[in-house]
């Protein structure tokens, strides 16, 4: 941010993120950066770098047009927002904490009911990350606030703009996180099957790591599949797909078959209902709602 213009930030909340992210913005002596913390001591490092500390709620939303809220969950917003939301009117709120859809959703409500321009922000990083190429903050909500503050969201991370939609950024991280976690207890499903044998976790890491980076590949195929509504394939079926052998082998390990246990009912399911002949891509089937 060399050569920035002057921003006045409030930074609410002082855990491990909400302090990366003040300390980036400290980064840039042009800025103001006010923050709080509900548990006091938290702010020490921060002040010593030149942030202003705000004795209130009320004090730190005061002090200027943009307030960073970055608390534990949705209920701790409103215990901190609700009793200074007058003095929120003509202000942009970035939410930036962990919430789900219809939580981001509600607060754009009452946002927009206070006169507050809202903006909820999905942070796909570490708190080492911050300020790095590598980090990636998905926003939604008020466009025209994520554009007049675009200067302050980049010095975060990676800064993009998802939907008027309040709950869209934070439907794609959950989403993506949905999809991180299935895979990482599948990596230590298949850990548990070859350790229960001797195999060491680093050397089966050594294995399934290119095989999986390889087979993300098919996301796309997928994808277009599923897009498309057509599962017809000269490829891969659901018969021939069958992962019962998996669950077998896993209990002669003495291993929990769940991860790959619940795959394959989903596969069962299509197969059940005279889908056998399509893309393994069916199994999206069984899991949508309909």
């Amino acid at each position: 941010m060399s050569g920035a213009t002057r921003s006045q930030v409030t930074v609410l909340g002082l855990g491990a993120m909400g302090r990366a992210l003040a300390g980036s913005l400290l980064a840039e002596p042009a800025n103001t950066v006010t923050v709080w913390n509900r548990t006091p001591g938290r702010d020490a490092d921060l002040v010593a770098r030149g942030a202003r500390p705000a004795t209130s709620v009320r004090d730190a939303v005061t002090a200027g047009p943009l307030v960073i809220v970055c608390l534990y969950d949705h209920a701790s917003v409103h215990a901190t927002l609700d009793p200074v939301a007058d003095h929120l009117r003509g202000r942009t709120v970035v939410n930036l904490t962990t919430g789900t859809p219809n939580e981001a959703r509600e607060l754009a409500t009452w946002a927009e009911r206070h006169g507050i321009d809202y903006l909820d922000g999905a942070i796909m990083a570490i708190p080492s990350m911050i300020g790095t190429p590598e980090a990636a903050i998905l926003y939604s909500g008020s466009q025209p606030a994520f554009e007049e503050h675009r200067q302050v969201l980049d010095a975060w991370a990676t800064s993009t703009y998802e939907d008027a939609d309040a709950g869209r950024a934070s439907l794609l991280d959950l989403a993506m996180l949905s999809a991180m976690y299935t895979m990482f207890a599948g990596f230590l499903h298949g850990a548990a099957m070859v350790t229960a044998d001797g195999v060491s976790a680093r050397e089966f890491a050594a294995r399934a790591t290119p095989f999986l980076a390889a087979m993300t590949s098919a996301f796309e195929a997928d994808a277009e599949i599923v897009d498309s509504g057509s599962y017809a394939t000269d490829g891969q079926t659901l018969d021939w797909s069958d992962l019962s052998h998996l669950v077998r082998v896993s209990e002669e390990q003495g291993v929990d078959p769940a991860p790959i246990a619940m795959v394959e009912q989903l596969r069962r399911r299509q197969v059940d209902a005279g889908h056998g002949g399509d893309a393994f891509a069916r199994i999206y089937e069984s899991l949508r709602r309909t």
